[in-house]
Formats: structure tokens, sequence, C-alpha cells
């Protein structure tokens, strides 16, 4: 996409497990809540997986319909001078995405440069900035990540669906259902008021199995029933009100982990997420801490991980460059692919190359 001369902005990107939500900011700009312009696509625009990972075509249908709009809605002349895309699973299953995601991003928004990230990585941009701390991010999936200045990011789960995040949406309505699937067949542990709620959901219960298994978003349809395991909770379900106290110690745990990894006693800790706006949830996992990290620092996060995609992009859009062509290591984040990668579009030879290349092969040999 060519654009006229005029004023450069940054284009973040958040994919989660439950939608896509894009926003723009003019570059060189203290980049706030306030001065975002958003397209947040439908909550069914849900991100699957595949054997390969993260279904870069099933995000890029659903991703460049709302960057159309997004950047076609910007000032006349108006040009891109960076876009973040934080992908939900990018660290674990990215390698799809970053091998296809480059080329379509860079036509739809005429970009120089593109930072994909994890979306445990943007929450922490989002949340804390540059700051010290360690930020526990909650919806679908469930990850803490922890930082200092001059040391790496140190995550604790964010293993997914199957494997973990622990606390997460889906885990909670996973062991919502299980206990409804308990009172069905009378065993011990369900609880008749969820078995109920997820009648009203999901339909009869027998069909579950069948309805669940084969969907690629199936982690998204159980996080759906996390709400009302939380609701079945505050009006007094003995099994429901143990499953949140449950996620909230899990919850706990992890964002425990990670300040240790970061070597942090009493950090600024952020929760960020839609599973947080669940107050009895928030609640359990308060208390939980209060035991198990009781110098740590709870506050509310500077902004939503849609915030962080847009400070990712407005660093790297500034990103000084050398003489020689090399880039300032002024990039306020470590970089740690998949994690966290920048590139830049073609050079003369059309093809893409990593920015900050050297530091990536300083890595791998470590």
């Amino acid at each position: 996409m060519e654009r006229a001369a005029g004023e450069c902005w940054v284009v973040g990107a958040d994919v989660g497990g439950s939608g896509i939500r894009v926003g723009a900011v003019p570059a060189g700009r203290p980049v706030g809540p306030t001065a975002v312009r958003t397209v947040e696509s439908a909550a069914a625009a849900r991100v699957s997986a595949s054997a390969g990972g993260q279904d870069a075509r099933a995000l890029l249908d659903r991703l460049l319909p709302a960057l159309d709009t997004l950047v076609g809605g910007l000032p006349g002349g108006a040009g891109i001078g960076a876009v973040a895309v934080g992908a939900t699973g990018m660290a674990l299953l990215g390698r799809d995405l970053a091998a296809r995601l480059p080329g379509p991003l860079a036509r739809a928004t005429g970009a120089r440069r593109l930072v994909l990230a994890g979306d445990a990585i943007t929450a922490y941009v989002g949340g804390l900035g540059t700051a010290a701390g360690v930020v526990v991010a909650g919806g679908t999936g469930l990850v803490a990540i922890g930082h200092r200045p001059g040391g790496p990011w140190c995550r604790a789960d964010g293993w997914g669906q199957l494997l973990g995040d622990c606390g997460g949406g889906a885990w909670i309505g996973r062991a919502g259902l299980e206990a409804a699937l308990r009172a069905q067949d009378g065993r011990n542990g369900g609880s008749p008021v969820l078995l109920a709620a997820a009648e009203r959901h999901y339909g009869p219960v027998a069909g579950l199995p069948a309805a669940l298994q084969p969907r690629p978003d199936r982690a998204a349809l159980l996080a759906e029933f996390a709400p009302a395991v939380v609701a079945a909770a505050e009006d007094g379900c003995p099994v429901a009100a143990g499953l949140v106290r449950r996620a909230g110690e899990e919850i706990a745990v992890t964002a425990t982990a990670a300040a240790a990894a970061t070597g942090q006693a009493g950090p600024r800790l952020a929760l960020t997420g839609g599973l947080f706006r669940l107050d009895p949830l928030r609640r359990a996992t308060l208390d939980a801490l209060a035991v198990r990290l009781p110098a740590a620092r709870p506050g509310p996060p500077d902004g939503p991980p849609l915030l962080g995609a847009l400070r990712l992009a407005a660093a790297a859009a500034v990103t000084a460059v050398t003489a020689d062509g090399s880039d300032a290591p002024d990039f306020p984040w470590p970089l740690d692919p998949p994690l966290l990668a920048v590139l830049d579009l073609p050079a003369a030879d059309g093809r893409w190359r990593w920015r900050w290349r050297k530091a990536f092969e300083r890595r791998s040999r470590l």
C-alpha cells in the first residue's frame, strides 16, 4: 500500500483467544490509551491452531479487514512507520505466524518495520511499559511474565490449554464443566448448579464432547463458561467457590514464579486481561498473592495489551539507525525471538531480513 507523504502513524494489533483488536496512534508522541483509534473484531473472530502452530491464514482472514478499516480511516496522506502484532501462542506456536505474516501485513499497511510479539509481551508492555515488575495476563489462557531492565524476559506458565494456563479462562471453564458432568453422572464433586448453567449455555451436556473436541477454538469455547462458574460461586455454590479459590491460588503461584525468576521479592504487579474483570476471581487472586508474594505491590495496569502493541510499534518506528545501516541498541525491551522480534521490509534483494541479526546470532550460540 502506497501513501503520500504525511504524518507518520504506528499500528498495533492484539490477537487473543476471543478476538482481535487493532489500533493506531501518531508516531513520535506519548502513547496513551486515550489517543488510540481502534477497530475491534466480532467476538467470534477467534484465532485457531493447527498441527503447525497458530493458523496464520485464519488469523490474516480476520486481521486484514480490520486493518483495512483502520488504515482507511487515518488522515489523508498518513503513512505507517511500524506495525506490531501481539498474538497468543507466538512463543510456543508462532513459527507459521513469523513466516507468513510479514508480507501480507506490509502490503496491507505499507509499514517499513514489523514487530512480532507474544501476547505476554504486549500485556507486559501495555501494563508496565519499561518498568521492572510482573504482569499476569488472564483471558482464555494464563501467563505471567517478569522483567527488570538489563535482564531477560522471565515467563511462567502460558503452556496452553492442554498442558497449562492454570487458573485461566479455559481452565476454569473446563473445571466447571467437569463438575457439571459429575453432577450429571451422580459422582462426588458434582454441582447441580453448574450442570444447569452448562445446559443453558451449551445445550444438553451429552452433546458436549462431540461439540467441543473437533473445534480448533475449543479453548475459547471452554473459557465462555468461566463467568458462569464465577457467578455460581457468588450465588453460594460451594463447588464453584472452591474452583474460584483454586484458580486464584494457581494464578498467585504463577506470578510468584515469574517474580522469583527475575529476582524481585517485592515487584510491581499488574493483573491484566478480561479474566480479571471477574471481581470474585480478582479478589481470590489478590488474597492468594498476599500469602505467597506479600511484598508485591499490586496496581492497575497502564492499559491493555493493545497499548503494549502500540508502544512496541512506536519504539520500533523511531529506533535509530547508524551510518553503516546497523541499529543502535536503544530498543527498550530485550529481543527474544519468537517471543519478541523485529523485522524490516524487503531489502534490495526483495527478501526479508531480521533486524538485530547479530544479536539474534549471539543469542543462538549461547
